[in-house]
């Protein structure tokens, strides 16, 4: 390769003389002709150098903005006219003020960059190019050194090839000239003919060894052409990408004096368009499509879909039209129609079914392995509204748990534990109201026992039936508590009877259920209770496992204003401590602490135990399973996957519930609807009160639950009830003083409650006002045709007897024959002889004139009524 000076590599870089001068002496590099020869070794010590410092940044001597913008402003006023055409020409030689004045505003903003700044930018770009042309020359010289080379090695092995071939020929002469001389020593012989075909025989094979060797240096020849074409085709190639790469490198020059001439944002722009312009020449189009694994659950949306398929979702969508198929983007379709789409898109699907990350999060925890230990029993207390539960429970744990509750009755689930003489029982008070029916079937689903609570005196009520079928439907066996025994009007037979109509026998009469005769208020058979409850926790063998994962059920969750969300859980399997990572429903958390009845701070709680935890993300529903789980991550994943599918879930039964309303408006456009916005204290008693104000829908009046939520009512709830026009009701909570404040200035009616049957009393008083008056025919009178007779004024008069109630002149009438009505319209005149009355009692002759029907007939009946409007209720 053709060795140059230092002025032609920077002329071919296009990096400045003095500053490529300047390099070379950093590099240590005595060079100070710029036309002295540039060598190997000096470009590959000055490619090191620059590989070593590129990319290093000097310190700045001094602190300080490596630019600065300055901005400029300037007013100034222009005068315009204000009038029309006219009125310009005329005033055109005045000046009087005539015209208006604008105020112009001139802004200007200049930004200074520090020299020091472009000069280390414009160094490092230098240093760059330079770099890149010292790693191509030195390539190319090492690539011209490698050639020179295999040239060597083949011209050496041509030369060995040509002695070899040229021995070959001298031994073959000699040979031959052997072969000349014996046969000219032999030409005396009488075997002429012999000698002579001898010597034509060596004659041809000297010729075929000659021909092979010249056959062989033609190949020589030919394979040496070929070498030497291919190593012009090579040169011209490298020709070209140095040609290409100065050409390049000229360009790279211009844009980097233009830029220093435009100062930092030409700089940055020029470099921009050579990154793009190297990622342009360096993209490579990929030669097949991506196919990706796609995982397909059973239910996902368009858009989440197209996602994972790395697709427009406009795309997917044009394919679904295709397939048959309109859905929006964010519209969630089914697995198998996802399956298709995905294989019609050119992926492969992986279907993946809902209950995996619940089967790998949960699969310990699903059956609890260990060695099982006895335990408490679970009881539920169980009756109807004022039957003495809550006060029976008062006397065993010794509190007065009825006065925190409004109007005596307990509101919702209460979790306790007791220490009695027979070991610890685990109670739960449950409601008797008939709203709560979903929290007492939630109470019967948890627990051993039951206390059927029943009035000596009232005997069984509706909520008494309930709570025998809840627990029927668990199979938990019943223990009867007769209660108020004291009483003087107490009949405890009177229970018996009615609940052994209901397939409760008891005890004494061949049945297995036990009835228990107490006072709540005097103690009276408690004990008796207590031990009848413990015999029958005797007899069920109550196990569970203490060394597993904890396990448990949610009793019920509120929301605390300075703890946050809370949750009573029963805990069933394992010991539930402090620090544990639980699940339960859409909601997850670490527990941060454990309260128990009392809201004493508690370690751990084992099997039958209930507590209160804090520390989770939301309000679980009461009756929702709690699991300890060891993985954070998995449990988060976990939960969302719940709470997306209950959305999806809510979504669809949304649509339904709307398409349900648009046939129900179509088919009667005279229903009613009342919105709530409904907030409680517990997620249980918003749930019950819920449901109970629902079930006062019907067919004329639908009730519709905008919203329901727990804790206190905010601006939020103010403003959705205002939107939708609903009844703002609260349970046990009120309103902050925003929301007071906005309620009052929408007029918007604020509703609490304490009691729920109040809640619901109210609410269908007003209900009962929507509805339209039921209009009823009453029969006063009922008259019998017995002659008729003509008259020249009044027409056909019927003479008739009054047989009952009485006919009255201004009622309307009904003529019927054989007890079929063949006329309906009102009386023309009611006489008795010559006088005409208003009414004629049963028992009565008189005569009846029937306005616009002169076909009355010997024997027809006249009916008489009056309709009645009666105020509907529900």
């Amino acid at each position: 390769m053709a060795q140059s000076t230092v002025r032609d590599f920077a002329e071919q870089t296009g990096v400045p003389l003095d500053r490529l001068m300047i390099q070379l002496r950093e590099a240590g590099l005595s060079c100070e002709d710029p036309d002295a020869e540039f060598a190997e070794s000096d470009k590959t010590a000055l490619l090191d150098h620059i590989r070593s410092t590129h990319g290093r940044k000097e310190e700045a001597d001094e602190e300080g903005p490596s630019q600065i913008t300055l901005k400029r402003r300037s007013h100034s006023q222009l005068r315009m006219p204000s009038g029309g055409g006219a009125e310009r020409r005329s005033a055109r030689g005045s000046r009087a003020a005539t015209g208006r004045t604008v105020n112009v505003e001139v802004r200007k903003k200049r930004t200074y960059v520090k020299r020091s700044v472009v000069e280390a930018e414009a160094a490092e770009q230098d240093a760059q190019v330079l770099e890149r042309a010292l790693q191509r020359d030195l390539k190319a010289a090492e690539e011209s050194r490698r050639q020179e080379a295999e040239a060597e090695t083949e011209r050496q092995r041509q030369e060995a090839a040509e002695a070899a071939a040229r021995e070959a020929e001298a031994a073959a002469a000699a040979e031959a000239g052997a072969s000349r001389a014996e046969s000219a020593a032999e030409a005396s012989a009488p075997e002429e003919p012999e000698a002579e075909a001898e010597q034509t025989v060596a004659d041809i094979e000297a010729e075929q060894q000659k021909a092979e060797s010249e056959a062989a240096r033609k190949k020589e020849i030919e394979d040496e052409k070929e070498r030497k074409r291919l190593e012009a085709e090579a040169k011209r190639e490298r020709e070209a990408e140095e040609r290409a790469a100065r050409k390049a490198a000229r360009g790279k020059g211009k844009a980097r004096k233009k830029a220093e001439a435009g100062g930092r944002q030409g700089r940055r722009r020029g470099a921009a368009g050579a990154a793009s312009s190297a990622l342009q020449q360096e993209f490579e189009k990929p030669t097949a499509p991506v196919v990706r694994d796609v995982q397909v659950p059973e239910t996902i949306t368009v858009g989440e879909l197209a996602q994972r398929m790395s697709v427009k979702a406009a795309d997917l969508i044009k394919e679904m039209m295709k397939q048959g198929v309109m859905a929006t983007i964010n519209q969630a379709i089914d697995q198998d129609t996802a399956v298709l789409l995905v294989e019609e898109m050119g992926h492969r699907p992986h279907i993946v079914r809902e209950d995996d990350l619940e089967e790998a999060v949960l699969g310990q925890a699903a059956e609890p392995v260990g060695e099982e230990v006895s335990r408490s029993p679970v009881v539920t207390i169980m009756g109807h509204v004022d039957h003495g539960k809550t006060t029976l429970l008062d006397f065993i744990r010794r509190a007065k748990v009825a006065s925190g509750e409004a109007g005596g009755i307990t509101q919702h689930i209460g979790a306790y534990r007791v220490n009695t003489d027979r070991g610890d029982l685990t109670f739960l008070d449950t409601p008797g109201h008939e709203a709560f029916t979903a929290m007492r079937a939630r109470g019967a689903q948890v627990t051993d026992v039951v206390i059927l609570v029943v009035a000596a005196d009232d005997g069984v009520m509706p909520q008494t039936e309930e709570a025998v079928k809840h627990a029927r439907a668990a199979g938990v066996p019943i223990v009867v508590a007769v209660n108020k025994i004291d009483r003087e009007d107490a009949d405890p037979d009177r229970v018996k009877n009615e609940l052994a109509a209901r397939e409760v026998i008891p005890e004494e009469w061949g049945g297995d259920t036990q009835f228990i005769s107490c006072s709540a208020l005097t103690g009276q058979g408690v004990e008796e209770l207590l031990e009848a409850v413990a015999l029958q926790a005797e007899l069920l063998e109550l196990k569970a496992v203490r060394e597993c994962p904890a396990s448990g059920i949610v009793v019920e969750s509120s929301l605390d204003r300075g703890r946050g969300p809370v949750a009573t859980i029963l805990v069933q399997n394992g010991v539930l401590q402090q620090g544990d990572m639980i699940i339960s429903g859409t909601e997850y958390g670490r527990v941060r602490a454990l309260l128990d009845e009392r809201g004493e701070r508690v370690k751990s709680a084992g099997p039958s135990t209930p507590v209160v935890v804090l520390g989770l993300s939301g309000l679980p529903e009461a009756g929702d399973e709690v699991l300890v789980v060891e993985d954070e991550r998995k449990a988060r994943e976990l939960a969302d996957h719940r709470r997306e599918k209950s959305r999806d879930k809510r979504l669809q039964a949304q649509k339904a519930a709307r398409m349900d309303e648009l046939f129900s408006q179509m088919q009667d456009q005279e229903v009613k609807t009342v919105n709530l916005v409904i907030k409680g204290d517990v997620q249980g008693s918003v749930e019950a009160l819920t449901q109970s104000l629902t079930n006062l829908s019907n067919e004329e009046v639908r009730i519709t639950p905008v919203a329901t939520g727990v804790g206190a009512i905010n601006e939020s709830d103010v403003n959705l009830a205002l939107a939708s026009e609903a009844l703002l009701i609260g349970f046990n909570v009120r309103a902050d003083a925003k929301a007071r404040r906005l309620a009052q200035e929408n007029e918007v009616e604020l509703h609490y409650y304490s009691i729920i049957y109040d809640a619901i009393d109210q609410l269908r008083s007003a209900i009962s006002g929507m509805l339209e008056p039921e209009t009823q025919e009453q029969i006063i009178g009922t008259a019998e045709v017995r002659d008729v007779f003509r008259s020249s004024q009044l027409g056909q008069i019927a003479g008739c007897l009054v047989v009952d109630g009485v006919v009255r002149r201004r009622n309307p009438i009904r003529v019927l024959r054989d007890n079929v009505v063949v006329f309906e319209g009102d009386l023309e005149s009611l006489r008795r002889f010559k006088d005409d009355v208003n009414e004629v009692q049963s028992g009565t002759e008189c005569g009846i004139g029937v306005r616009n029907y002169n076909d009355v007939r010997v024997g027809d009946q006249i009916e008489c009524y009056e309709r009645v409007t009666i105020e509907r209720s529900l």
